[in-house]
């Protein structure tokens, strides 16, 4: 099979891990088949080295522009392809007559932004997104809950989900922390206390205002009881100085000394912060998928989630689970994480398992087959 791969928007954080994983374990796992990418030479050879099955088809129009759409296509249309992978939901038409299959991670624009951002251009934007899902030859959900999601919004025909779920990244298996790199965050982050953790985008389904609260919360409770005096709130994310809200959430609780906001951070200094941290928090208010709690229990670190979306599904009974909206059971489950000792080894252990629930390898082998499926259908048409 000849399949193109679109690789363009490996400028946004979360997509470009998933189509580097995605890339690197087909070159790892299928030599005969011959691979495409769409994109620009940098982003390329951002996926470092690939078998000679794989191929740059390059886009030289700046990204994230209408002309490089235009280009994109008469790129796919000059070169015979059996099948075309765009790793994303999208809504611009791919007109072409080659079959596609799309990779959805979640519906927050419809599902949750929807709420606040209605009118004219949101129901265009819906309606075309709508006919790009019902054009594919197949859909790829990261989870059921994101498979129900697809089928119930958009009015999918469930046989046309295929689920295939997120792995964990191989930085973050790479077993713990060595004392030298823990010595170089308190060192270069000047990190020299006990810590609880969140790290993901900075956006308001994330919920970490409630963090914050919950958090101040179980610092009067620790107070009472003479525990953990130096604990302090850690969050990691793109764009901190763009929530402002978040530090006035931290003075309002009288905490704008015990949070301490790092913005964002490369892979390699996260997976220290994961080996180290306390406890996980990650009381989301929506998930596709929610690779940051599975990222923290493959380094053994206890975990707080959300008990919706897709966050149970991932998890499982390896996590503390809770309602997002309700900032005492939060701090109630972190209290219970930070100093049940028995609760504590439970998750460990339990969360190590459940983090090698999820394997790349798996994933992309059921993609290879769903290729081969979708290829034979046109085939016979």
């Amino acid at each position: 099979m000849r399949i193109a791969i679109d690789i363009r928007r490996m400028y946004e954080f979360g997509l470009a891990t998933y189509i580097r994983n995605v890339v690197r374990t087909l070159g790892r796992i299928d030599r005969a088949n011959e691979y495409f990418l769409v994109g620009s030479s940098a982003r390329f050879e951002q996926l470092g080295a690939l078998p000679e099955n794989f191929h740059l088809f390059p886009i030289q129009k700046p990204e994230a522009t209408f002309a490089n759409y235009l280009e994109a296509h008469r790129v796919l249309a000059a070169n015979r392809l059996d099948l075309i992978h765009v790793p994303h939901a999208f809504w611009r038409p791919l007109i072409t007559k080659v079959p596609y299959v799309i990779t959805v991670h979640d519906l927050l624009d419809y599902m949750y932004r929807a709420r606040t951002n209605n009118g004219m251009r949101r129901m265009i934007h819906t309606y075309m997104t709508r006919k790009v899902m019902h054009r594919a030859a197949r859909i790829f959900a990261v989870s059921n809950f994101t498979k129900r999601d697809v089928s119930r919004y958009f009015d999918i025909p469930p046989e046309k989900i295929e689920v295939v779920y997120n792995a964990l990244d191989e930085n973050f298996q790479l077993g713990h922390a060595t004392p030298e790199e823990q010595e170089m965050i308190r060192g270069r982050y000047l990190v020299d206390s006990p810590f609880l953790l969140y790290a993901g985008r900075i956006s308001p389904h994330k919920n970490v205002a409630r963090i914050i609260e919950a958090f101040s919360a179980l610092k009067g409770q620790l107070a009472k009881e003479g525990a953990f005096p130096n604990l302090k709130l850690i969050i990691i994310g793109d764009e901190v100085s763009k929530n402002p809200d978040l530090r006035r959430a931290a003075i309002r609780c009288g905490m704008q000394h015990e949070v301490r906001f790092l913005g964002f951070v490369p892979i390699d200094v996260l997976r220290v912060f994961f080996d180290m941290a306390k406890v996980f928090v990650f009381p989301s208010l929506y998930e596709g998928f929610g690779l940051p709690p599975l990222e923290a229990m493959a380094h053994g670190t206890p975990v707080v989630a959300s008990n919706t979306s897709s966050l149970p599904e991932v998890v499982g009974s390896a996590a503390l689970l809770v309602n997002p909206e309700n900032v005492f059971e939060i701090s109630r489950a972190l209290h219970r994480a930070l100093t049940d000792q028995s609760m504590r080894e439970h998750l460990k252990a339990a969360g190590i398992m459940q983090a090698k629930r999820f394997s790349w390898d798996a994933s992309v082998r059921r993609m290879i087959e769903v290729y081969q499926e979708v290829v034979a259908e046109k085939k016979t048409r």
